[in-house]
């Protein structure tokens, strides 16, 4: 990624979520716990899933996926934070600043496909029981994954090469902890009007575009679990799914309004940040396992496979 020739600055300077010395000791070590939940729940998570066969399904393949996707987006941004929280200087490279966005950029949208294709798998569950295998064959699975990746990694990249091009000669302050593309247009000389138009529609096709089928499933589910006949049933069936809507009411509730409100620097931004960047991917884990008794068995079965102690 090449930067504009007429770039007059090569650093940034992170202003982060507190100037004060105590607020900033109290912020790296209940930030450091969230960042240690996030990594132990989240490859926890991960490892239950691929080493017990009772979970080998689309369910928990997405799920799967959305563990390692919390895992990197949690990581692209909290060790820089933490590290900045201890340091005086809070500088970062012009480079390294895009190359954060653009991680930001991939995985974020890369989750909101992820939790797209798992409404449509909820969908096909529980609307098309006996339909399910021929609908959610592993194929198709492997191609949502892949399609998801592929199309959050072209909308990143638009987005970073138009950014990266931007000339920064003026304030060099970031009024974030972190390196998003939003953070970046207030600090460019250049005329940023294509940027956010480039930005603006691409976070509504993106944000729009994955929200819209997950209201359409959930609106095809509902109905189908109006009109089952037993208590039991409707709960069990609402069981499968109330998880992952909890999950996409925490991710789409801070993320896309994040990436909507104009940047003013307000603390309001650095709370949607916080909120889909570090408390989700904390959640996820917990929200997933403890409303779940496939996993929770789950999770007990291989805890007694390696931890025999544990049983």
């Amino acid at each position: 990624m090449a930067l504009g020739n007429r770039s007059t600055i090569t650093e940034f300077f992170l202003l982060g979520l507190s100037v004060n010395p105590h607020i900033q000791a109290l912020f790296f070590v209940l930030f450091l716990n969230i960042y240690l939940l996030t990594i132990m729940g989240n490859l926890l998570l991960l490892l239950v899933i691929r080493a017990d066969s009772h979970l080998h399904t689309p369910m928990y393949f997405f799920l799967s996926h959305l563990s390692f996707l919390d895992f990197c987006l949690s990581s692209a941004t909290v060790p820089r934070m933490l590290k900045d929280l201890l340091s005086e200087i809070k500088t970062i490279s012009v480079r390294g600043c895009l190359a954060q966005g653009f991680f930001v950029f991939i995985t974020a949208g890369t989750e909101a496909f992820l939790l797209s294709v798992m409404a449509y798998d909820r969908y096909a569950a529980i609307c098309h029981p006996l339909l399910y295998g021929r609908m959610m064959r592993k194929q198709l699975c492997v191609q949502l994954v892949l399609g998801s990746w592929g199309l959050s990694f072209l909308n990143a990249l638009i987005n970073i090469l138009l950014a990266a091009n931007l000339d920064f000669c003026e304030s060099h302050t970031i009024n974030h902890y972190s390196c998003e593309v939003p953070s970046l247009f207030p600090l460019s000389c250049s005329d940023v009007s294509t940027n956010l138009l480039v930005l603006l529609c691409s976070t509504l096709l993106h944000g729009l575009g994955t929200f819209f089928p997950i209201i359409s499933s959930y609106g095809c589910i509902v109905s189908t679990i109006l009109h089952i006949s037993s208590t039991s049933g409707r709960s069990k069936a609402f069981s499968t799914c109330s998880s992952h809507l909890i999950a996409v009411i925490f991710f789409y509730g801070s993320g896309f309004l994040r990436y909507l409100v104009p940047t003013s620097g307000s603390p309001l931004e650095l709370i949607f940040s916080v909120q889909y960047g570090m408390i989700t991917p904390m959640l996820n884990p917990l929200i997933y396992s403890l409303k779940n008794k496939e996993v929770k068995a789950a999770v007990r079965r291989t805890l007694g496979t390696y931890l025999p102690c544990s049983r």
